[in-house]
């Protein structure tokens, strides 16, 4: 394993940014940019692989190979949605040992009912905690390194409210999450209640135009958490760079004209990883 674990890093007292990467052009990118670390969001991999919501239609196998895939083409420690553990108890300790081969450094299980939903969108529903407590004790026996990092994830505050959002996270953490994942807190005094009520290293999700404010890193790094994951910024603006190109093409024909930023075909070489293959084939030409 090349460089510093994730766990390496947080025992370090690092605050991690990690953006949300949905395919390898964006893995690509953000490792080139120098991300410490990296986060899989199974909102853009069911989008963008699947052309569907991310409503738990999304599988086990779509997620791990997605996962497997960015892990081979980066060096970054990558952070994995796993959405419920894909089933029942079976079904997470399948979960975590695949997510674990597949080289994913976190993994991230959350409370809610099969099929879930994204935690910035309505009508999610959460299992009972107990429920919860024995998927995370579970994926904690079925790791089989412990740089392998469980987090867990509660969507109750917005069925339940942040008191129970917050007696679910000290549960989780009690049967052996590393780290609790309170999703969307509907304030920054929320998000500093979490930070002040929970002992354990805390992940942030930071949407814009989501349900939770955003915070900058210093001030999260003030309320106690220890990552931010940014899982639309990546998919937000590639969706709005496509969006300006297409326009601009049906409206005129060809490109000749526009003025949007774009990468140059040398630059997409580059990216994509054309020097590697060029020289292979320089070294082994036929005389």
């Amino acid at each position: 394993m090349a460089g510093k674990t994730l766990r390496q890093m947080l025992d370090a007292g690092q605050f991690i940014v990690a953006p949300g990467v949905f395919e390898m052009f964006s893995a690509k990118i953000a490792q080139r940019l120098g991300f410490e670390a990296l986060y899989m969001t199974g909102y853009g991999i069911s989008v963008s692989y699947l052309g569907q919501p991310d409503a738990g239609l999304a599988t086990y196998t779509d997620m791990v190979g997605r996962a497997r895939t960015i892990v081979e083409g980066t060096s970054a420690p990558l952070i994995a949605d796993a959405d419920t553990g894909y089933g029942g108890l079976l079904n997470v300790r399948h979960t975590v040992r695949g997510y674990e081969a597949a080289g994913v450094q976190a993994i991230q299980i959350e409370d809610q009912e099969i099929p879930k939903k994204c935690g910035h969108t309505p009508n999610r529903r959460v299992i009972a905690l107990q429920d919860m407590v024995r998927k995370i004790e579970v994926a904690v026996e079925a790791r089989r390194s412990d740089d392998t990092l469980i987090v867990a994830r509660t969507d109750a505050r917005a069925e339940l409210g942040l008191e129970e959002a917050i007696r679910r996270a000290k549960a989780y953490r009690k049967a052996g999450a590393d780290m609790i994942f309170v999703e969307a807190p509907e304030s920054e005094d929320e998000f500093a209640r979490v930070g002040q009520e929970i002992d354990a290293p805390l992940l942030a999700n930071m949407v814009p135009t989501g349900r939770s404010p955003m915070l900058s890193a210093e001030r999260l790094r003030q309320l106690r958490f220890r990552i931010a994951i940014y899982p639309a910024a990546g998919m937000a603006a590639a969706c709005a760079a496509m969006d300006r190109a297409y326009r601009y093409l049906r409206d005129h024909g060809s490109l000749i004209g526009a003025t949007h930023e774009t990468y140059s075909m040398q630059q997409l070489h580059e990216l994509s990883g054309f020097p590697e293959v060029w020289e292979f084939e320089r070294q082994h030409a036929q005389p």
